[in-house]
């Protein structure tokens, strides 16, 4: 059958699930014939020892052999091979109910191109979810993926979801574990796809052996993922903040020692400012770093705020402020140099000319960095064939 015949690719990954892949078969079997919708039933094996392959295809399901290990790896080779026009993915441990399958192809023809089951909007039975898992993991995560990314979900692990084939292979995506599925709602929240969400059951799996989820390593990875995909609040929201505060409080200080509830701030903690900024204008250049390796390589979609500024501020604008800011500390420190050469080089009044050297070598290492920043930014943007 074409994809215009076939309606529904159904995609279980499975490693040793021989326990529960032929009721899962079944039961989304059972499902089709009852919506009337026609469709194909595809097993990813990842390598299974226990038979699961030959479970598999007795049951009727078409399985695809995927060698590279990993969850991701098992749906791109199953996603890969699908024929369908659009795909439910699901895991083949008996612990959600396939019977849904037509529900989330329905949801699909509304119009929208990504649909993900949502076991807090649906039902979790007794013994379903661990407690850290249910109450703390996914909720944080799940609230992180809505501040980092506006993705419109209240369950980024649910392990059932629905999407239009030809939508997701645009998306191009890169990870081979765990994380395939957090960055499949990501990716799709950034390039604008449509998403939707409808209630999911989960109950307790029906295997034997312990679950291949690892709860800190996974969460952990899927935390490494949200930041490594968000320069913004990996780079840049600490940058901005360090280099505010650091030059709120040298600006302060400047004119003389001040007073903060019975502590003397002077030289000290300016000098300690000076690093604030320092640090802060590095992750801010880091994050424009990152956000323009990002749309080169199609990781994240053009930013239209970003291409405005880059119209502005170019490779030249970068060095002539990079000049200024070099050409102005150097005249602090040359000032201090000949004040120090006008005292034949003995010492110097400590707390009155740190208030120069501090500025001064701040603005000579801002404006390196700013010529050096400007040529690297200028090296990532190169189009490439």
């Amino acid at each position: 059958m074409t994809p215009d015949d076939l309606a529904v690719s159904v995609v279980m990954p499975c490693l040793n699930e021989a326990e529960t892949l032929e009721k899962c078969i079944a039961t989304a079997r059972l499902a089709l014939e009852a919506a009337g919708m026609p469709g194909e039933i595809i097993v990813a094996d990842n390598g299974s020892t226990d038979g699961s392959p030959e479970i598999a295809a007795r049951a009727g399901a078409r399985v695809v052999r995927v060698p590279e290990k990993g969850y991701g790896s098992a749906l791109i080779g199953g996603i890969a091979a699908a024929r369908g026009r659009h795909v439910v993915m699901g895991d083949a441990d008996d612990s959600y109910d396939f019977g849904a399958v037509p529900a989330f192809v329905r949801k699909l023809e509304e119009g929208n191109d990504l649909v993900l089951g949502s076991r807090f909007r649906g039902r979790i039975e007794p013994g379903a979810m661990p407690a850290l898992h249910r109450w703390f993991g996914n909720p944080v995560l799940s609230f992180l993926g809505r501040l980092f990314f506006r993705v419109p979900a209240s369950d980024i692990y649910c392990g059932i979801r629905a999407f239009r084939r030809t939508a997701v292979e645009r998306l191009d995506l890169k990870t081979t574990g765990m994380e395939y599925a957090v960055e499949m709602i990501v990716k799709a929240s950034l390039f604008g796809l449509k998403i939707a969400e409808i209630p999911a059951t989960l109950r307790p799996d029906g295997r034997s052996r312990p679950p291949h989820l690892r709860t800190w390593r996974d969460g952990w990875r899927t935390l490494r993922f949200f930041l490594i995909y968000s320069p913004r609040w990996l780079y840049l929201v600490p940058g901005l903040f360090l280099t505010v505060l650091g030059g709120a409080l040298i600006a302060w200080i400047l004119p003389g020692p001040r007073n903060f509830f019975g502590a003397t701030l002077d030289v000290h903690t300016m000098l300690g400012a000076a690093a604030m900024i320092l640090i802060g204008t590095q992750a801010i250049t880091f994050a424009l770093f990152a956000k323009v390796f990002a749309i080169t390589e199609g990781l994240l979609p053009m930013d239209p705020r970003l291409e405005r500024a880059f119209r502005i501020v170019t490779l030249e604008t970068g060095l002539l402020v990079g000049a200024v800011l070099v050409a102005a500390g150097a005249i602090l420190v040359a000032r201090l140099l000949g004040l120090w050469s006008s005292l034949d080089y003995r010492a110097l009044d400590y707390p009155r000319t740190m208030r120069s050297m501090i500025p001064g070598t701040l603005l000579l290492v801002l404006g390196a960095q700013a010529i050096l920043s400007s040529f690297f930014i200028s090296i990532l943007g190169l189009k490439r064939r």
